[in-house]
Formats: structure tokens, C-alpha cells, sequence
């Protein structure tokens, strides 16, 4: 790190558990966040900001209108342009050195494979069942931490996974039976509708846990579920169980 560094990154320097080895440890790491809309909005730039070395952000949609009450790397100017790009733009400008790959495209099959197999963590900030149990499913497949949030009317709900630790169940133990897309389950905010502050509530969070794995630091949500409710401002966290069964872990 060079002086213009020291000075950037002072304050998180300040704090013991970070501290100048800590920092290195963000600018050396390379995360991938899947989607750059509401919740992925919030992780990507608190990570620019944060200095973590490499971040690369994939989302096959372009910036709409309706985005904008919620998705705060976009603006107007960003109406109709990809979505990575946009988001990239405004990480370049909160922090021009560190490096953004964009991944214009919705991963799936090898291409997701390779893409999670290149990061030292995942952050799913996707809005549909079917991404994230493929997502946990390139996870399991290559030993890799993944930060899995959600949100929907006024709640939100976050978990770490990881398989390679003792006890730790993976999203599909969780919410395998949800698997078969049923109309029940599988709702979206453009149904139900979202406050926009609770995605970047929720965003935040799972910033907060990316860093707290890098550095090594502090309890992760590891085989725990935390569920945020607006309206009575109250949060509660439980155990999720592995599931010695399960058709992707197990």
C-alpha cells in the first residue's frame, strides 16, 4: 500500500481486528457477486469502497426505469445500458484501482463453474430460486464460501454457507423442497413489490460478512438464518441443520 492507500483505507486500518495486515488481506481478494440489482447494488460498491483487489460483477439485464426506486449504482443516465457496466461505472468512481471484471451474461453451466472456481468468495444477489440453487450447486462443487441473501415486501433474510465446514448445511439442505419452482415459494418483488431501504439493509450485510471472511474476523452467519422484519424493526436469527440426505451435499 502506498500513502494515498494509508489514507483511504485509515479508518478501517484503525479497527484492531483489520487493522494494516487485514486490509492487505482485502486488497489481495477476489469476490464474485451474481447480480447487480438491488441487493448486489449495495455490496458492490461498500466492497469498492472497502478495497477488495478484484470484483467481478455478472448480470444479463439492462438498467429499467422501475430499478431505480431500489438499485442504487444506477441512475437515470444509466437507463438502458447493461447493468454491469452501469454498476461498474460508479465502482470505478468510488474506487479507481482496484479491478472490476463485468460478465454481461447470466452464468450458468461451466461458464458459472469457472467464474465461481476464479473467486475466494460468491455473493448471490440473485431474485430467483432456480439461480440460486444452481449457484449453491457450483459452491458445493468448488469448495467455495457463498453469501446468500433476499428480500421481499418488507423482510430480508441471510445465510454464509459453506460445505467444507464441520456441520455447515448448504442452501439446498435449507430449501430443497422449494426446488420445484412452485408459484408458493418462488415470488418476486415485481409481484409482491419492496421497500427499497430493506434490499440495501440487507446488501449491506452481506458486505459486512464478505469481510468479516476475509479478514477472518468475528462470527459469520454459518449454519444460521438472519431474518430482518421492517415493520417491527426486529431480528431473529435460528439454526439452520444440515441435511445428511442432501442430494448436492450430502
Amino acid at each position: 500500500m502506498d500513502d494515498n492507500d494509508l489514507s483511504r483505507y485509515g479508518r478501517h486500518i484503525m479497527l484492531p481486528e483489520i487493522d494494516f495486515e487485514g486490509q492487505q488481506k482485502l486488497l489481495a481478494a477476489k469476490v464474485l457477486i451474481i447480480g447487480v440489482g438491488g441487493l448486489g447494488s449495495p455490496v458492490a460498491l461498500y466492497l469498492a469502497a472497502s478495497g477488495i483487489g478484484e470484483i467481478s460483477i455478472a448480470d444479463h439485464d439492462k438498467v429499467e426505469l422501475n430499478n431505480l426506486q431500489r438499485q442504487i449504482a444506477h441512475d437515470e443516465k444509466s437507463l438502458g445500458q447493461s447493468k454491469v457496466n452501469s454498476c461498474a461505472h460508479r465502482m470505478k468512481a468510488i474506487n479507481s484501482k482496484i479491478n472490476i471484471i463485468t460478465l454481461e451474461e447470466k452464468l450458468t453451466g461451466r461458464q458459472l463453474l469457472s467464474s465461481v472456481d476464479s473467486a475466494d468468495i460468491i455473493v448471490d444477489c440473485t431474485d430467483n430460486l432456480t439461480t440460486r440453487f444452481e449457484i449453491n450447486r457450483a459452491c458445493v462443487e468448488k469448495n467455495k464460501w457463498l453469501v446468500s441473501a433476499a428480500a421481499i415486501r418488507w423482510e430480508g433474510q441471510m445465510s454464509v454457507y459453506h460445505c467444507g465446514a464441520k456441520d455447515s448445511p448448504c442452501y439446498h439442505c435449507c430449501y430443497g423442497m422449494r426446488e420445484n419452482g412452485s408459484q408458493e415459494f418462488d415470488q418476486s418483488c415485481s409481484a409482491n413489490g419492496i421497500l427499497s431501504p430493506v434490499v440495501g439493509v440487507m446488501g449491506s450485510m452481506q458486505a459486512i460478512e464478505v469481510i468479516k471472511l476475509i479478514v477472518k474476523q468475528g462470527d459469520v452467519l454459518l449454519g444460521r438464518v438472519l431474518l430482518f422484519d421492517a415493520l417491527s424493526m426486529q431480528w431473529e436469527s435460528m439454526q439452520l441443520p444440515k441435511n445428511p440426505n442432501c442430494s448436492v451435499c450430502a
